[in-house]
């Protein structure tokens, strides 16, 4: 596959979470393989890893974290060349602010769509409701749903 017509894809939070060592469906991990086999160029988020944080705490109340995994996936994430972290800008912020501003309360969603505008990326996400507030407002709609 040609580097132009190279799928480019941010991931929502459920698509790191099997790579920090947390288990998920089986919709996630078929469209993680599906990425593989695309050979898509796949970006993550600072605030997608806030998120994790947020489900490795409730893990570990239970009882049912994995240190040395979520570490190894951490190293994996920022070291292997797999995965590439983006940045965020202020358009980015704004633009989530906006989204606030229409109606749109999840603010960690907010970000990570507006970063999938900003930087020009397919934005691969389990959030139907998301997907119903930008066909709604008629925004761009970046949003694949596995």
């Amino acid at each position: 596959m040609s580097k132009e017509r190279r799928l480019r894809i941010l991931l929502d939070t459920s698509f790191i979470l099997p790579t920090l060592g947390i288990d998920v469906n089986e919709r996630v991990i078929n469209a993680i393989r599906e990425l593989k086999q695309r050979e898509a160029e796949i970006f993550f988020s600072r605030f997608s890893l806030l998120e994790s944080l947020w489900v490795a705490a409730k893990l570990i109340k239970t009882g049912k974290f994995n240190y040395r995994r979520f570490l190894a996936g951490l190293e994996s994430l920022f070291k292997a060349g797999r995965y590439k972290l983006i940045s965020e800008g202020p358009d980015t912020f704004m633009k989530a602010i906006e989204l606030y501003r229409l109606g749109h309360e999840d603010m960690i969603d907010n970000i990570l769509y507006a970063t999938s505008i900003e930087h020009n990326l397919n934005f691969l996400t389990l959030d139907e409701e998301l997907k119903e507030f930008i066909k709604r407002n008629r925004l761009r709609d970046t949003l694949i749903l596995p």
